[in-house]
């Protein structure tokens, strides 16, 4: 049919059609399609985790057909760890990599990882790990956030201006504590130390200044960050392992399709077993590595040994209740003296 009628009608038709959503027309592109993760985090760029974050994010972009892909935000670019759990709440970021202070200000019994040598090799804390896991995961859970791996930074020893062998010269210098933790503060001011709270971004500065010129880290961080050339003397005895998670708000998480979900965290758990591999070895190397460049690790043994170790539990008993819930340290001590008693 033609005719006015007819002509009406067509205008009609290509009215209604362009007045639809352009979605309802066509298949939308992949790149409108793609959900951007934005993660921060203060590894440094181009490190073991950066590079073990970034192979993780291909893999997110492989599995999901690129629906999901991951922008990484490393070097503290993106501000200090609490400012980074700050900007997730908000919905800034979606993501991040952070270690058990990052951890601690969403729930404090990730706290339990900060005592002074509760732990004493990676077997006993991989162990104690396993039964607090559903636990710690619950209670991020409950604060909107989702634990998708666990990420492993190395053994933390303190590194210091002059040498230091024992507690009461460790008392003397300048230590860096995270900023903005007061409780912690007063803990280590109230066991004689000389604590000065700097974001960890400040650190270097605060060594080129004199602010501090002690503070604690794993001697793969000391040697990529160049920290060491300040500070070229080691305390030769452990603290505690540098425990971190890769962490994404519940938001975030619940949005993209469960079949997507399980690509990544299939893709999160292939990089925690990579980094929890990898970092213990490189750790040993980067001690090496400092000594050929004149780093002095400094021997801690018989009583000044035995003194570290009751400060320690001094710590220890600080913390709990106030640092720490009291169950879930009940639980951490009674899983890790299980494994010791063990493997005696």
């Amino acid at each position: 049919m033609t005719g006015p009628v007819s002509r009406f009608t067509a205008a009609l038709a290509l009215f209604a059609l362009t007045a639809l959503p352009t979605g309802l027309l066509a298949p939308r592109s992949a790149a409108a399609q793609t959900t951007v993760v934005k993660l921060a985090t203060l590894v440094p760029e181009g490190s073991v985790w950066d590079k073990a974050l970034r192979d993780m994010g291909a893999e997110w972009s492989t599995g999901t057909a690129n629906r999901v892909s991951l922008r990484v935000y490393p070097g503290g670019v993106a501000g200090d760890e609490p400012d980074v759990v700050r900007k997730m709440r908000i919905g800034q970021l979606q993501a991040a990599a952070i270690t058990t202070a990052g951890l601690a200000s969403i729930d404090p019994s990730f706290n339990v990882f900060n005592v002074p040598m509760f732990f004493t090799s990676y077997p006993e804390l991989y162990a104690t790990l396993e039964k607090l896991e559903p636990v710690l995961r619950a209670r991020l859970e409950a604060k909107g956030f989702i634990l998708l791996s666990w990420g492993h930074g190395g053994w933390v020893y303190f590194f210091t201006k002059q040498p230091v062998e024992t507690v009461d010269a460790l008392r003397k210098t300048k230590m860096f504590i995270w900023a903005g933790d007061d409780q912690m503060y007063n803990v280590w001011k109230a066991k004689g130390f000389n604590p000065v709270p700097l974001a960890a971004t400040d650190i270097m500065t605060g060594l080129q200044t004199g602010m501090i010129d002690s503070y604690p880290t794993t001697p793969l961080l000391g040697l990529t960050l160049q920290w060491y050339r300040q500070t070229p003397n080691m305390v030769g005895m452990g603290m505690a392992p540098l425990v971190g998670g890769l962490v994404m708000t519940k938001a975030a998480w619940l949005k993209m399709p469960e079949a997507d979900r399980k690509k990544i965290q299939a893709a999160c758990d292939k990089m925690e077993h990579k980094l929890e591999i990898e970092v213990p070895k490189q750790d040993t190397t980067a001690v090496a590595e400092m000594k050929k460049r004149g780093l002095k690790v400094n021997t801690v043994a018989g009583a000044n040994a035995a003194a570290f170790r009751g400060v320690a539990e001094e710590f220890a008993t600080a913390m709990a209740g106030i640092r720490i819930p009291p169950d879930v340290l009940a639980l951490a001590r009674k899983e890790r003296d299980a494994y010791r008693n063990a493997h005696k």
